[in-house]
């Protein structure tokens, strides 16, 4: 699931950029620098809330300020990056009960439409696979800035979140409470035009 809520959020905010953009590019998401994050938030039992993030992936987007519909963004997750801040619980989400990286081990995300709907924001559409199944998610995202930075490169930065429903997914959560069956995606992340 938090897989899922990563490559929604990835491919959400890939698909902003194009808001501003002066004409088509290809940008690489900057992973390297720790400037990109996959993280997720899920209710524990009414009680509080569990944080995470995938700590591994790698994405590309393009965009065409003239034509914003034309605007892409894939991504790749790799499940067993899963970091909750605690080993125990990290394996068992890991394991066959949940996400079962084992037969799973990754999970991605591919737009197949953006649609603008103010400044600097929108709504990126796109299928999330994620636990072997594949469904189309829809995510607002922002576009946080653009412009050179002091080393000479063309940055883009964005953010999104979207609402993820396990059950859609394969995951079973029916022994949870009804509280613990979404989970919250977000992302953030800056992509290098190439």
């Amino acid at each position: 699931m938090i897989k899922k809520n990563v490559m929604a959020a990835a491919v959400a905010a890939a698909a902003l950029v194009p808001l501003s953009q002066a004409q088509a590019a290809e940008y690489q998401i900057d992973t390297e620098g720790q400037h990109a994050f996959v993280q997720f938030k899920i209710n524990h039992l009414g009680f509080s809330y569990i944080l995470g993030s995938f700590e591994e992936f790698d994405g590309q987007f393009s965009y065409d300020a003239d034509d914003l519909g034309a605007s892409s963004v894939e991504m790749e997750v790799q499940v067993d990056s899963l970091n909750s801040n605690h080993a125990e619980r990290d394996r068992h989400i890991l394991s066959g009960d949940f996400l079962n990286a084992d037969e799973f081990p990754t999970a991605t995300f591919t737009s197949t439409g953006f649609e603008a709907t103010g400044d600097n924001e929108g709504v990126v559409t796109g299928e999330l696979t994620l636990h072997g199944q594949t469904q189309e998610i829809e995510m607002p995202v922002t576009l946080m800035g653009e412009g050179e930075d002091p080393w000479g490169n063309y940055r883009a930065g964005f953010e999104g979140s979207t609402m993820l429903t396990l059950g859609d997914f394969g995951i079973d959560m029916s022994a949870f409470p009804e509280a613990m069956h979404e989970l919250e995606l977000y992302v953030t992340f800056e992509g290098i035009r190439q």
